[in-house]
């Protein structure tokens, strides 16, 4: 029960009282816009309701589509046991055979220490080979044949993200997104 209820009003006999001496102690306070305000009938009214919503930020939008993005790709790629992170480089080696660690870094957006990191990972696990694999020279990262097996493996599920994010169930939002990026990438050349 609420201190409000017990006998008397906090010592006040009536709760006009109470009230009023609440109200001389509070009489330069100003109740915040975003919340209702109370009247001297004692009842909240929502006069100064809160504002609209803020205005659409396209970086806001876009971030928050690429988090859930990234965890229905995560999802999808765990089963095949790569990463989103890792999905990419393959994909990049994929797309540009031969590629440097350096080029791979540049591509990736990462530091060239990080790819050394996981290329080392994915030639472990058979799935990429450096041809020139020796000090003073240029690599040449490959994909091998498992590696290619998996990317393809991995671009069906890919294609099931896809589909769920922005086939024709998904929210028209998205899909009008995704249409926007196919648009802007037609004609190019594909990874």
């Amino acid at each position: 029960m609420g201190w409000l209820l017990a006998p008397g009003y906090a010592g006040y006999p009536h709760p006009e009282m109470f009230f009023a001496k609440v109200r001389d102690h509070c009489a330069l306070w100003e109740p915040p816009q975003s919340i209702g305000v109370v009247r001297e009938t004692w009842k909240v009214t929502i006069e100064n309701a809160r504002p609209g919503p803020p205005e659409t930020s396209p970086s806001i939008v876009l971030l928050t589509l690429a988090h859930r993005i990234e965890s229905e790709l995560g999802a999808a790629l765990a089963p095949l046991g790569l990463t989103v992170s890792r999905f990419g480089l393959l994909g990049h080696i994929t797309g540009v055979p031969g590629a440097s660690f350096s080029d791979l870094a540049r591509m990736s957006g990462i530091t060239v220490q990080s790819v050394h990191t996981a290329v080392k990972a994915l030639s472990g696990a058979g799935l990429v080979r450096d041809n020139t694999a020796r000090a003073g020279s240029a690599s040449a990262i490959e994909i091998t044949p498992e590696g290619a097996r998996l990317m393809r493996e991995a671009m069906k599920a890919v294609a099931g993200v896809d589909e769920r994010l922005f086939g024709p169930d998904a929210d028209p939002i998205q899909r009008q997104i995704a249409d926007v990026a196919r648009a802007a990438f037609e004609g190019r050349s594909r990874l």
